[in-house]
């Protein structure tokens, strides 16, 4: 199986007047994302994970404790990271469904400590990285941080929303003001209904 870059699910100018401009999302998934596809693909011709799903690769050549990961692990989980990335954003504000709420109130206790521990952890990631609200197998809700492409899949759980915190992600809009990112991301950007399909009962 080729992978492909998906096209963003809105147009490149968007998402400009809730914080992310287009000449961010030019950036981002056109050259990033795309640049993720590409050196993937190129490392899975001829071996044993050609023809395989994105997610079975992504599981398949995780190394647990391992200083540094594989080609092939870092462009294929890259490339899942964002197809979740873009698909979690949306160009209209959306409220928290009520079951989503709820379930993030029996974790956390509230919305806003969610969005504190949230923000917490994606400044907390030193150096590039994602930071994920996460549904683990016994259906609890948890906020996780993972470094570089590492992602959910990796720890069999569900990932319910991720932000890239990955500078080339923020710093033509926010520049080194990643907590500012990080806020704007969580009350402008964020696809609750989106979110909310995700969990598994």
């Amino acid at each position: 199986m080729t992978f492909s870059l998906p096209d963003l699910p809105y147009s490149h100018d968007a998402l400009a007047s809730a914080g992310m401009s287009q000449e961010t999302l030019e950036f981002h998934h056109d050259l990033h994302h795309n640049a993720y596809v590409d050196n993937g693909n190129k490392l899975i011709a001829g071996t044993e994970w050609e023809g395989q799903s994105l997610e079975d690769i992504v599981v398949g050549t995780y190394q647990e404790g391992a200083i540094a990961q594989s080609g092939i692990f870092n462009n294929a989980s890259q490339h899942w990271n964002h197809n979740q990335f873009w698909e979690m954003m949306g160009p209209k504000e959306t409220l928290i469904p009520s079951e989503l709420e709820s379930r993030i109130q029996d974790s956390f206790g509230s919305i806003d400590d969610f969005k504190r521990q949230f923000v917490a952890a994606g400044v907390g990631q030193f150096g590039s990285g994602w930071c994920w609200l996460v549904q683990n197998k016994d259906g609890g809700l948890e906020v996780t941080k993972t470094e570089n492409g590492v992602n959910p899949l990796c720890f069999g759980q569900t990932a319910l929303l991720g932000c890239d915190v990955w500078e080339h992600s923020y710093y033509i809009d926010f520049r080194n003001k990643r907590p500012v990112y990080l806020e704007n991301f969580l009350n402008k950007l964020v696809n609750w209904e989106n979110v909310t399909s995700r969990l598994k009962n």
